[in-house]
């Protein structure tokens, strides 16, 4: 079976590594100059991981429900791993506001996806970068720069820069996972594969991390949702 995959260089990169994007693109990141029969080769030799993270069937299992429905009263959305129910309310401000449940000005019910994801974002501000801080600082590691990205192919990202990027749909999830996220991408700054070194660190600073990626794996797609 022929594996198809892009090679993205940078002058900045050192090592090669190799990435399933949450589309199923797999993406070999390579220093300049390499030859490209070097990096088939090392794909050739990854093959068969790569065929088994394709064929996830539960990573890439189908949204279960169509986004972008008509937004009711007793619908629900995820915040930090539990679902809250939605309510359309008279209300004067123009934005979501959390009280145990999201009210939403019945004046933006139209705009449901807009305001949602402007609150997702903010809160996504409030709560994951000071937790990026809290890990870097406990692993003994600096980065350049931290942001909240809008990136649907991937949970988190750390640059050859040394920047991380977090999708704000992680707020949806429990604090557990965004912790697991975070360590993950801080962990690539003391070593940029995913070798047993690498996993023995996220596991050091982490211990839920199966748990983690499990939540991810079964429970993953229903970050993407709209509503």
């Amino acid at each position: 079976m022929v594996l198809k995959y892009e090679i993205r260089r940078s002058a900045k990169r050192k090592n090669v590594t190799i990435t399933v994007e949450r589309d199923r693109a797999v993406v070999v990141h390579a220093p300049m100059g390499l030859p490209e029969e070097k990096l088939r080769q090392l794909v050739d030799g990854k093959r068969q991981w790569l065929f088994e993270k394709l064929n996830d069937a539960q990573k890439y299992q189908p949204l279960p429900h169509a986004p972008g429905k008509e937004l009711v009263n007793g619908e629900s959305a995820l915040y930090l791993g539990r679902a809250y129910r939605i309510e359309l309310v008279d209300a004067a401000d123009a934005g979501v506001r959390f009280a145990g449940k999201f009210l939403i000005p019945r004046s933006r019910a139209s705009e449901r996806k807009q305001v949602l994801r402007q609150w997702y974002m903010e809160r996504a501000q409030e709560r994951i970068l000071p937790r990026v801080n809290l890990h870097a600082r406990n692993l003994g590691v600096s980065y350049a720069q931290v942001k909240i990205s809008d990136s649907r192919l991937r949970w988190g990202s750390c640059t050859p820069g040394n920047n991380l990027n977090f999708n704000w749909r992680l707020i949806k999830a429990p604090i557990f996972v965004i912790d697991y996220v975070i360590v993950h991408e801080l962990a690539h700054l003391m070593e940029p594969n995913h070798t047993a070194r690498f996993w023995n660190i996220v596991r050091a600073q982490l211990p839920s991390m199966e748990r983690a990626r499990d939540w991810l794996r079964v429970q993953g797609q229903s970050l993407e949702d709209d509503i």
